[in-house]
């Protein structure tokens, strides 16, 4: 065989030999947090917001969540059905937080504040450390607004993850009753006044599948 027929036989035998398989996609990490009202499980978009969701993940692996609180449920009056956010976190102390870390805004995620969304608290774009909110609610407002013309609304919150199990455990801790004297601003009264602990946050590991 000619060096130019054993280039067209190996040729055609590329273009007709199966394609290798794909492994599927890794699924995203999940972390359980055991609370004192019970078990919320949050999956994390680890590819939409690796920064975002890296940080969270950090905070986990380290243990700098055991035993903090959710302290805040901000209320909304949108119709009858509850609305609103839950926050928790370490709360600026010194011992927990760990360096802020770079913005990803709901433009470049192309994730939303939808029911269960799981989002980063900051004061200004790129400050934000250990605390999160989760939504009650829809809450679109709270996604990057390129028009807007204040820096926090122009660039939004960043959602990093989703609520998959516990939302009634968030909806009993936004319900909880709050303290009219507790908190400083625009923030007072949105206190809770007996904080909902976090006994442990864990990552979720992935179990083996079988045929």
């Amino acid at each position: 065989m000619t060096s130019f027929a054993r280039f067209v036989a190996l040729l055609a035998l590329f273009f007709t030999a199966p394609l290798a398989a794909h492994d599927d996609a890794a699924p995203l990490p999940q972390v359980v947090l055991e609370t004192s009202l019970g078990a919320i499980t949050i999956t994390l978009e680890a590819e939409r917001a690796p920064i975002t969701a890296a940080n969270f993940l950090r905070y986990v692996d380290d243990g700098r969540f055991d035993g903090t609180v959710f302290y805040r449920a901000m209320r909304l009056d949108f119709g009858e059905q509850p609305n609103g956010l839950v926050q928790a976190g370490t709360q600026y102390d010194p011992d927990r937080i760990l360096p802020p870390i770079a913005h990803e805004p709901t433009t470049l995620t192309g994730l939303s504040h939808t029911r269960g969304a799981v989002s980063m608290a900051m004061d200004l774009p790129g400050s934000s450390t250990g605390d999160f909110s989760i939504m009650v609610q829809d809450q679109p407002a709270l996604d990057a607004n390129p028009e807007a013309e204040e820096q926090v609304w122009r660039d939004g919150y960043a959602v990093f993850g989703f609520v998959t199990e516990g939302m009634a455990v968030i909806e009993a801790i936004h319900a909880a009753p709050t303290d009219p004297d507790k908190g400083e601003g625009w923030m007072k009264g949105q206190m809770l006044a007996d904080p909902v602990t976090i006994i442990s946050a864990r990552r979720v590991e992935a179990s083996a599948t079988s045929d």
